[in-house]
Order: structure tokens, then C-alpha cells, then sequence
């Protein structure tokens, strides 16, 4: 091995890849150091992924060549490019949800002694190895009983449980809090004091700007540089990363708020225990953000109100009337939508394509009272949505699992946005998004809003819920712990009340 200062642990350069008649990369050069933080950016459908899935083994490049510690590699699969050292957490989870912690952390162990599995010891590895990671996680519990964030913390215990060399993470914060976060980048310093190779895939800017050395930009699959992150900034990057200067990310809402509200919610608690007490309201044309620390009951509340948790008790009112959500089929009968933060297996049908995804829930309109689809207004439907959200796709029938992940986000708002809600729940918006379709994604939901839709928006990202709400209502350990009008809203207050502190007097005061 020549890890000297000189030499490159990884070096892929001219990379070509094409699907069918669409290039998707084009000549592209990467190159990471041993012991290096390397970012890799770009907007959703720019190649990021496709580079990332040739350097593992999940596709095979059409042209250029990959080095590893200078010897050259051709991974036909994951399983080979596990055997020379690269492990990629994706941003699509890909645990088995039947197994255990411990037994998706070493799946690979499982079955290599064909005598006997000491699982004593197995159990033991990968408790030590998460609570090296500094997460308390049952090692013992299925996957399928966990929370996203937890499931997050299981595949990068899972990646750096191999001998490895390159690791890749795309987008491995999107369901973390800045606690979360913290832990995540100790882990990484540490990782890179080891000599290991990291490729950071991300659109938090701040946590580039934060965490990484180098970075190289993709797009339109051409890479159009790399850089020094001590020789750049964020304009910079946003300029090479969409070809354009960034106006304002977040735009102005300039909405007439209805003064009664259309959606009450009291004294509200699941089934599951983990959400006690919870109300609120939200008024026509209003967004209220609901933010908190992971396992606050964010996402918990959003879905007992959408009926696909179960609540013990409370009482929700839909324009004054009662209603009584058991599931998610009641749930949109009422006209309420729901944006699952797990697109994946929650917010789109990734073999389906993209108008069947979007027109699943709006039959009725495009549907004759006989009951057949009316397809011309079908398509107009399909079409007047793929624009408005620029999905990156050459038409409506390509399935979902073939876009970016971006990509399939807007499908999944899409889904909504194509009916006639009341109410629509967001959970995590621009989990994914690239900073361009951020812009596009929020201008959205003020367009909903406008229309005198209540909406709900869950975000574990700050800034965002700043930038979009009306109002943000904070959680802490399944109630709501505080609430935050427009000229109360800053970072430390949703802090304060996500870990349960009341706010500082002199906040009070002005």
C-alpha cells in the first residue's frame, strides 16, 4: 500500500456511464487521499449516485478506469467491492427488517461457520461497536421495531463493522438532530485519524463546510472541479453545483391566514406511549412547523392524525367536525395527506412509475362515474406536476426506483399536491433535495397554502423550519413543550424547549 501524502487511496477518472440513450456520467474524475474527507456534491439526478454504485459494484462503468491504492479494480457486485474494502451506507435504508441489530450489523458472519454461530460473542461485538458510536440501541431488537434514526445508526455500524478502506455516506444525516450530528462527525474524525477514505455525500452545505477537506462538484454528470474547502466558500459551491448564483432559499410568505382553524387537535396520545397530551391547531392557509429532538413524537403525531397509528385517546377536529382517522384509507377520505419521512418504504411505490405513484390518489378525479380513467385528463395531471416540480425524468413512465432519491421525493409530494386536501403533513420536505429543488419544493407548499390548505411540516432541520412556518410548536419526550411565534423563532429557543429548558427571560421580555 502507498499511502503517502502524494498518493491516492482511491482515483477514478473518465468514468462514462449511459442507460439506454441517456448519459448519465461523462468523462468524470474523482480522486481521494487516505485519510481524507472527501464531499461529493451536486443536484438530485447530477450522477452522484451512478459514480458512487460503479466504485461498489452495483453497476458497471461503459468506459474509464478505478485504482485502488494504485492497483486497478472492477467490483462486478456489492459483495466484491465489500471484499476490497468499500462500504457505502446509501441514503435508501437497506437493513433486513426480520433480523436482529446484531445480525444485520454482521450479515456477512451468518453462515461463514457452517459448524455453529457463537452469538454470544456476535451480540457483544456489536453492542461494543454501537455504543462506540456512541448510541443506545437494543443490539437484541428487530430492525423492523426501530425508528429511522436508529436504523440510520445500524447501517453505519454496519459499514465500518468490515476492514474498510473507502467508505461512502450519502446523505447520512437527513434524520439526525445537531446531537445526532455531533456524534456522527466524532465518529468520523476518528475514522480519519485511522486512515480510512471518506466520500460525504450531502446538500447541508454547513455540514460540508464543516466536516470536510476536499470537494468535487457534479453536474449534468461532468465534474466541474475539485477544491480545497479551505480555499472556497458557499456561494462558490452553490455556483459550481447549479450554474447560477442562489437567490433567497427560503421565499416569502405573504399568505392571509384564516382566522378559524381547520384542524384541532387535543389532548392527544397513541397507543404506543409515545406521544402524551399532544394540542394544537392549524388555521387555512397557515404552516406550522412541528420541530424536536429525535424521539420527541414528531413524526408519531403526524401519523396518528393521518390514522396509521392508533390513538388511545383525544380528540381531533377537522373544520369543527369530529373525525375519527383509523387508517390511512380514512384518513385521505377526509382529505388529509400525509409525506412520510421514509420514502422508501412509506412514501412512494419505487416498481411503479411515476404516474401511477401520482395518480393513486386521486382517482376520483380523473376517473368517469363509470368508474375508467379519463387518461387525457390523467396525463395533463402527470405532466402539469412533473414541471412544476422539475422531476428529472424523460417522461411519466419510468418507474420510481429509477430516479434519485431527490427525484422520488417530489414524486412523493406529488402523490399529494395532485388532490384537493384540507390538511397535508410533511414530514421532512427536502430530506435528500438539493439546494436548487429546495427552492422549488418550498415555493410548493406556499402555493398550497395559499389555496387554504392547513399544512404541517415535521423538519429536524432548523433553519428550514425557521425559514417556512408560521409558527413552530416544539416537542420534548412526546408532548409539546413550547411553542414559538414568528419574532420568537431562533436556533437556541427550539433548543431550549426540544430538551425540555423554558426559554431565557429576556427572550420572554422582548
Amino acid at each position: 500500500m502507498k499511502d503517502t501524502a502524494n498518493n491516492y487511496r482511491l482515483e477514478m477518472t473518465g468514468i462514462e456511464k449511459s442507460f439506454g440513450l441517456v448519459s448519465v456520467l461523462k468523462g468524470v474524475n474523482l480522486k481521494v487521499k487516505p485519510g481524507e474527507i472527501h464531499a461529493l456534491l451536486g443536484e438530485n439526478g447530477a450522477g452522484k449516485s451512478t459514480l458512487i454504485k460503479i466504485l461498489s459494484g452495483v453497476h458497471q462503468k461503459d468506459a474509464g478506469n478505478v485504482l485502488l491504492d494504485g492497483e486497478t479494480i472492477q467490483p462486478k457486485n456489492t459483495h466484491e467491492g465489500q471484499m476490497l474494502g468499500i462500504n457505502v451506507v446509501y441514503q435508501e435504508l437497506s437493513l433486513v427488517n426480520d433480523l436482529s441489530v446484531a445480525e444485520n450489523i454482521y450479515l456477512h458472519k451468518l453462515g461463514a461457520n457452517k459448524v455453529w454461530m457463537n452469538w454470544k460473542k456476535l451480540i457483544s461485538e456489536a453492542k461494543a461497536l454501537v455504543d462506540s458510536l456512541g448510541f443506545s440501541i437494543d443490539v437484541t431488537a428487530k430492525v423492523r421495531n426501530l425508528s429511522i434514526v436508529q436504523k440510520q445508526v445500524v447501517e453505519i455500524a454496519k459499514a465500518i463493522a468490515e476492514d474498510t478502506k473507502v467508505l461512502v455516506l450519502d446523505e447520512p444525516t437527513t434524520v439526525f438532530d445537531p446531537n445526532d450530528i455531533k456524534k456522527l462527525f466524532n465518529n468520523l474524525r476518528r475514522l480519519k485519524k485511522d486512515g480510512v477514505s471518506i466520500i460525504y455525500i450531502s446538500h447541508h452545505l454547513d455540514e460540508i463546510f464543516e466536516i470536510a477537506d476536499t470537494i468535487t462538484v457534479l453536474r449534468d454528470g461532468v465534474d466541474t472541479g475539485s477544491v480545497a474547502v479551505s480555499e472556497t466558500n458557499t456561494d462558490a459551491v452553490i455556483h459550481l453545483m447549479i450554474g447560477r448564483a442562489l437567490e433567497d432559499l427560503y421565499p416569502t410568505r405573504t399568505i392571509e391566514i384564516g382566522k378559524k382553524p381547520v384542524l384541532v387537535v387535543k389532548n392527544l396520545e397513541g397507543k404506543r406511549g409515545i406521544v402524551k397530551d399532544v394540542s394544537f391547531s392549524v388555521h387555512a392557509g397557515e404552516v406550522l412547523g412541528i420541530a424536536g429532538l429525535g424521539g420527541s413524537g414528531r413524526t408519531e403525531t403526524g401519523k396518528l392524525i393521518f390514522g396509521a397509528h392508533r390513538k388511545k385517546s383525544g380528540i381531533i377536529t377537522l373544520n369543527g367536525v369530529e373525525i375519527h382517522a383509523k387508517s390511512p384509507v380514512d384518513a385521505v377520505g377526509y382529505q388529509i395527506g400525509f409525506v412520510s419521512e421514509d420514502r422508501k418504504e412509506e412514501g412512494v411505490f419505487l416498481p411503479l412509475s411515476i404516474r401511477r405513484n401520482i395518480s393513486v390518489t386521486n382517482f376520483d378525479s380523473i376517473s368517469s362515474k363509470l368508474g375508467f380513467i379519463n387518461t387525457k385528463d390523467e396525463y395533463k395531471n402527470i405532466l402539469d406536476l412533473i414541471q412544476r416540480l422539475n422531476i428529472k425524468t424523460p417522461h411519466s413512465e419510468v418507474d420510481v426506483k429509477n430516479l434519485s432519491g431527490g427525484n422520488q421525493q417530489k414524486v412523493a409530494l406529488a402523490k399529494w399536491l395532485s388532490i384537493d386536501s384540507k390538511v397535508i403533513i410533511i414530514d421532512e420536505p427536502t430530506r435528500g433535495v438539493d439546494v436548487g429543488a429546495k427552492i422549488e419544493i418550498y415555493n410548493l407548499i406556499n402555493e398550497v397554502a395559499k389555496k387554504g390548505v392547513a399544512v404541517v411540516v415535521i423538519s429536524s432541520d432548523m433553519p428550514e423550519i425557521m425559514g417556512i412556518s408560521d409558527r413552530i410548536l416544539v416537542m420534548h419526550e412526546g408532548r409539546n413543550y413550547g411553542e414559538l411565534s414568528k419574532k420568537e423563532f431562533s436556533e437556541e429557543n427550539i433548543l431550549r424547549y426540544a430538551i425540555g429548558k423554558p426559554l431565557k427571560q429576556e427572550t420572554l421580555i422582548s
